[in-house]
């Protein structure tokens, strides 16, 4: 649960002028419904050509009985405000209301996986990295916290990260917006956010209130590094309970932090000390020494992977080609 109650944005007088303006109409007066390709706690997404000009488009469907219109124009608005960048899917200017659902239009991209059972190349991962974090460093001047970083929500337009896309507004935030609490925990929340979430039979939260910064994007970002150079999440849950996380976390705590393979947690070994340098200020455990999402161009131009993994990765594709063959 988050309250925000600074209205004087410009995100906000978009909100008043959309809501003044969106017109009513059902989906198949304007579109040709092709087929579905996307489905969420939100909704659904549905591939669809204009009628009268025939453009493909991904229409974002919201139903109303689980959705709030304020919820759907902040989502929508926020989208609109950013889509100029060109790292962050690109919007039509289309939303409208349906008898049963809040829609909105944006840009088709294709559908391609962020995630491999055993990560994808290193260089796709930095040039990934390098735009993802374009898109956040924009979002962030704006004063908006996205709130949702995770590898679903990284689009890609081609095989090899040419060229990636942030989407998904719908948990964004103004900076400074105040989190009562949150209900359940992902591998990409940050430890201060999933110390928010109610514990089973709790009704309201011990923690004090926290305030959406930069910072809960930063870690997230870090996090989607790992997984996709890895191909799996570093832990559940940053909380004291999963063992990955403790982990990492005493690591991260050493008076005189070591790069030594044998200091390492288990799960990091594969990754060079640079890279664990790295890792180390994206994942700061104090939200106040993370370091912004832009000290990652410092880190492109070294190895991420050791060697000897990097090898590991060839073989495993070399093999999955002869299978296909």
């Amino acid at each position: 649960m988050a309250l925000n109650v600074n209205r004087n944005t410009p995100v906000h007088k978009l909100m008043e002028l959309t809501a003044q303006s969106i017109n009513h109409l059902e989906i198949q007066e304007r579109f040709n419904v092709i087929k579905e390709i996307g489905r969420g706690k939100y909704g659904k997404v549905l591939l669809v050509t204009h009628r009268f000009k025939g453009t493909p488009m991904a229409l974002k469907v919201m139903p109303k009985a689980s959705t709030k219109l304020q919820g759907f124009l902040r989502e929508y608005c926020i989208s609109l405000h950013l889509s100029c960048h060109p790292c962050i899917v690109g919007l039509f200017g289309i939303a409208f209301q349906s008898k049963e659902h809040y829609c909105f239009a944006q840009e088709l991209t294709v559908d391609l996986s962020m995630m491999s059972p055993v990560g994808i190349p290193e260089p796709s991962v930095k040039r990934c990295a390098l735009q993802v974090a374009s898109a956040l460093e924009f979002i962030h001047s704006h004063g908006l916290v996205h709130r949702d970083i995770k590898p679903e929500n990284i689009l890609l337009l081609d095989s090899h990260c040419q060229q990636v896309k942030l989407a998904d507004f719908g948990l964004a935030q103004k900076r400074g917006t105040m989190i009562r609490f949150i209900t359940g925990t992902l591998p990409y929340m940050a430890p201060e956010l999933c110390g928010m979430a109610l514990l089973d039979g709790q009704k309201e939260a011990t923690a004090p209130p926290l305030s959406v910064e930069p910072s809960l994007d930063t870690w997230a970002f870090g996090v989607v590094i790992f997984c996709i150079l890895t191909g799996y999440f570093p832990w559940d849950r940053c909380m004291d309970s999963d063992d990955f996380y403790q982990e990492f976390a005493d690591w991260w705590r050493m008076e005189q932090r070591s790069y030594a393979e044998q200091d390492i947690p288990p799960l990091w070994k594969k990754f060079t000390p640079e890279a664990m340098e790295m890792f180390g200020k994206l994942l700061a455990l104090d939200a106040n020494n993370r370091c912004s999402v832009g000290e990652v161009r410092g880190y492109v131009e070294m190895d991420w992977m050791k060697k000897i993994y990097l090898l590991e990765y060839q073989n495993t594709n070399d093999n999955k080609k002869v299978k296909r063959v």
